[in-house]
Parts: C-alpha cells; sequence; structure tokens
C-alpha cells in the first residue's frame, strides 16, 4: 500500500460516525467563532451599549424637561391662583374703602346740612325776634301816641309830657299783658286813667 494513502487513511477519527464534524472542522469553527465573537465584543456591543445610553438619556431626558414643565405649570397656576385672590382681596378692599367713603360723604353731607339748617333757624329765629321786638316797640309807641292823643282829647289838655307819657304807657301795657284790661275796654280804661292822672293837676 501507499504510505500517502496510509497516512491518509490515518487522518480523521478511528471508526467515528459520518454526523461528528472533522477535527479541522472544529478548529476552522472555533477561529471563526474566536474572530465573530472579538467583533462582536469590540464593535456591535460598544455600538448598542452607545445607543441604549442614548436612548436612555434621551428618554430621561423628554422625562425630567416633562417634570420640569409639569413643575413650570404649577409654578404658573399657583401664581395664577395667588394672583387672583390677591386681585380678590384687593376688590374687596377698595369695595369697602369705597362704601366706607360713601358712607362718611353721606355723614359729613349731613352734618353739614343739619349746621346749615340750624344757622338759618337760628338766624331766622334772631330775625323774628329782631322783627318782633322791632314791632313791640312800634306798637307801643303807637298805642301810647294814640292812647295820649285820646286822653289829651277827653281831658282838654296836652299829656304829651315824656314822664307823665311814659308812665301812663307802662302801666297800660302792663294790665294790657296781664289780662286785666280787654282790647275793646282799652279806649275805656285810657279814658278813665287819664282823667284819673289829670284831677289832681286841676286841683
Amino acid at each position: 500500500m501507499h504510505p500517502a494513502s496510509v497516512a491518509a487513511e490515518g487522518v480523521g477519527w478511528s471508526g467515528a460516525s459520518p454526523l461528528l464534524p472533522q477535527p479541522g472542522e472544529i478548529i476552522i469553527g472555533l477561529i471563526a467563532f474566536a474572530v465573530l465573537y472579538w467583533l462582536y465584543a469590540k464593535k456591535v456591543v460598544p455600538r448598542l451599549e452607545q445607543l441604549y445610553a442614548e436612548r436612555a438619556a434621551a428618554i430621561e431626558g423628554g422625562m425630567k424637561q416633562a417634570e420640569e414643565a409639569k413643575a413650570q405649570a404649577n409654578a404658573a397656576l399657583e401664581q395664577y391662583q395667588a394672583q387672583l385672590h390677591e386681585a380678590r382681596t384687593e376688590a374687596n378692599r377698595i369695595r369697602e374703602d369705597a362704601r366706607a367713603q360713601g358712607a362718611q360723604i353721606v355723614a359729613d353731607m349731613r352734618g353739614q346740612a343739619q349746621a346749615e339748617a340750624g344757622r338759618i333757624t337760628e338766624t331766622a329765629k334772631k330775625q323774628i325776634d329782631a322783627e318782633r321786638q322791632s314791632a313791640v316797640v312800634s306798637l307801643r309807641a303807637d298805642v301810647g301816641s294814640l292812647s295820649t292823643e285820646l286822653a289829651s282829647r277827653i281831658v282838654g289838655e296836652s299829656l304829651h309830657d315824656e314822664a307823665r307819657q311814659k308812665g301812663i304807657i307802662d302801666r297800660f301795657l302792663a294790665e294790657l299783658e296781664s289780662g286785666q284790661i280787654q282790647p275793646e275796654k282799652v279806649g275805656a280804661v285810657e279814658s278813665s286813667q287819664a282823667l284819673a292822672d289829670a284831677a289832681p293837676e286841676g286841683q
């Protein structure tokens, strides 16, 4: 037998099953697996980890942005509510101030009106008193003058003496005010008084 053929026949598994790979195939497979594993570990896995990290960062960034947006929205809502509460409080304060100022204005106007009414009433009272006093003085003078004139005509002499005339007038008016002399009897009483005062002088 040829030595080469013998050597060729000695290569491989003795009595091996046709399903089992040859040793050369196993070595080639291991080398190929090592190369693939190296490529996968050096190229594929880092790239996948980078993509995963970027994706996770993007997701975390989106969540963070969402949380920040939510926080800003909550802050804006709280600020709006605070401003609304402040505006309502200010509106209530302005309304209360307006009500108080209105009440004060009404009270001031009422006080001014009462003071003005009191002043007008006092002025009118003083004017009425002055006019009454003037009327009394004028009436007293007129009544005294008429009474004196009437008594002078009855007695037949002049009673224009100032002291005598003043005494007669005062006594007549006092009796008239006290009710001792009725208005319809004034002439008779005055005439009688004038005669009584004139009688001693004639004697």
